[in-house]
């Protein structure tokens, strides 16, 4: 069905395509939460959009722009009244994506997957639950190369970073109308290793450079007792092992025993599996490091303002791209991360040699590309080499802390490489170019694991005829 709206002059009708829109919402603590929440007034132009979510959000006074909001329960019944031309999933590794995956596979449509790997939310939601051949079968469907036995290690949690090896995304892939990411490095990947066509949305970020966020950024100084005239690193979201926040650590260690007049503040949430503070102390530099624990998104701005330098690292990584270092560099701040084979298109710095690295991507989208030769867009990072990350870690935050002016130009680089590849506007035009896609595109009938295809007739019929009550009139063959 379609909503038809009035655009223009009298008399003169287009047709919407009425979309439904799976996503987290605020408060959800999540970038992708909080990413759609920007995102959604954008797109309801364009098409007439429910969002189905859970848990719902509390109920605010909401703008007219904005689309109607349901429980993800009532998206069954709303679907089988009036059925929805497409079907659109942001998808990502994390728990609260959990309440899409009973609908991926028996409404296929448009995913936005968030993170190139699946597994550890899969693991997660299937083996806490008792499900544990659940789990066998899915986990072989994605990969029917693998032995049977590896998932023991799962089951039996010793799997650790196993799961960055068994990504658990071919189902999905496969099962889709359309897929879409964030990187063009890792679509042009997913094409090749599942045979499916994946497409690039650019991540868009709305411009935080307001008057009010430069003000707050002096205050955000203060009140973390940065002194005037030192060097403040910055670190943003979880603060996690991933996040490679001992390195940071370690090298501002290194850096402030050098005489560097440097600070390291972590604006994020805390786990009690890492302990940022502990770990500072024992390398003595506690009175270097400030936490600021968990910062809503909102007010996340003043904070980016304020630092310096921005640490963007990341290992082991789920293929994302990082909503933090979209921030940053719309600030137009210079920043230091991992060099990942995802995200090989964009231009950096390698702090060994202060060269261009060489880009190991090139996206037509975006018009020419480095391809071993020198990049015909400036630098707008510093990418840090795994096998080398301690010294290349340290040298970039020793040059950054140093070189005022060149902290300035990247900052300036970065500032310009958002402009033209990360606003919402790049993001709205890839979106609307992705459900048209989608929507010219049939639904495909992969073979599933027999518990992606149920649809809960048969244990309704098991549960009820245990009671002595018949319930012909479920039918198995239906889909809803």
């Amino acid at each position: 069905m379609w909503r038809s709206v009035s655009a223009g002059p009298p008399g003169y009708n287009i047709r919407m395509p009425r979309i439904a829109w799976f996503t987290p919402l605020p408060p959800t603590r999540s970038g992708i939460a909080a990413y759609n929440a920007e995102l959604l007034p954008l797109l309801t132009p364009r098409f007439a959009i429910d969002v189905f979510t859970t848990p719902m959000p509390p109920p605010t006074p909401r703008a007219d722009a904005h689309p109607p909001v349901f429980s993800a329960f009532d998206f069954a019944w709303k679907h089988f009244r009036a059925p929805y031309d497409l079907v659109v999933y942001q998808l990502g590794n994390a728990a609260c994506h959990d309440f899409m995956w009973p609908h991926l596979f028996r409404h296929p449509g448009l995913v936005v997957l968030h993170d190139g790997h699946l597994h550890h939310s899969r693991a997660r939601t299937l083996l806490t639950s008792g499900r544990v051949a659940d789990y066998q079968a899915e986990f072989l469907a994605n990969h029917p190369e693998a032995h049977v036995d590896l998932t023991q290690l799962v089951i039996t949690d010793l799997a650790d970073t196993i799961y960055y090896f068994w990504p658990m995304v071919r189902l999905v892939a496969r099962s889709a109308r359309l897929v879409a990411v964030h990187a063009p490095c890792l679509a042009a990947e997913l094409t090749r290793e599942h045979g499916v066509e994946v497409s690039t949305i650019r991540h868009g970020m709305i411009d935080p450079v307001t008057e009010a966020a430069v003000r707050a950024a002096t205050e955000v100084r203060r009140r973390h007792r940065i002194p005037e005239g030192s060097v403040l690193f910055a670190a943003f979201g979880l603060v996690t092992r991933e996040k490679r926040i001992r390195s940071g650590l370690q090298a501002l260690a290194r850096l402030v025993a050098d005489g560097t007049d440097a600070y390291l503040l972590l604006a994020g949430g805390t786990t009690g599996y890492y302990d940022a503070e502990g770990e500072a102390r024992a390398l003595g530099v506690h009175d270097r490091v400030r936490i600021a624990g968990y910062v809503a998104d909102e007010d996340l701005a003043p904070y980016v303002l304020a630092a310096d330098v921005c640490l963007c690292l990341r290992w082991p990584t789920s293929r994302e791209l990082s909503g933090t270092w979209i921030r940053a560099i719309a600030v137009g701040k210079p920043t230091v991360t991992t060099a990942l084979a995802h995200t090989g298109d964009v231009p950096c710095l390698d702090p060994r040699t202060w060269r261009p690295r060489p880009a190991a991507f090139s996206d037509p989208a975006r018009g020419p590309r480095r391809g071993g030769s020198p990049s015909d867009a400036s630098p707008v990072s510093v990418a840090i080499d795994l096998l080398d990350e301690d010294e290349s870690l340290r040298l970039a935050m020793s040059r950054l802390a140093a070189d005022a002016s060149l902290r300035r130009d990247l900052g300036h680089a970065a500032r310009e490489y958002w402009s033209a590849h990360h606003t919402m506007e790049c993001a709205v035009e890839d979106y609307e170019a992705a459900i048209q896609r989608a929507l010219s595109r049939p639904a495909p009938h992969p073979r599933l694991p027999a518990h992606l295809v149920t649809d809960g007739t048969e244990q309704v019929r098991q549960m009820t005829g245990a009671l002595g009550v018949g319930v012909d009139f479920l039918r198995t063959d239906r889909r809803i």
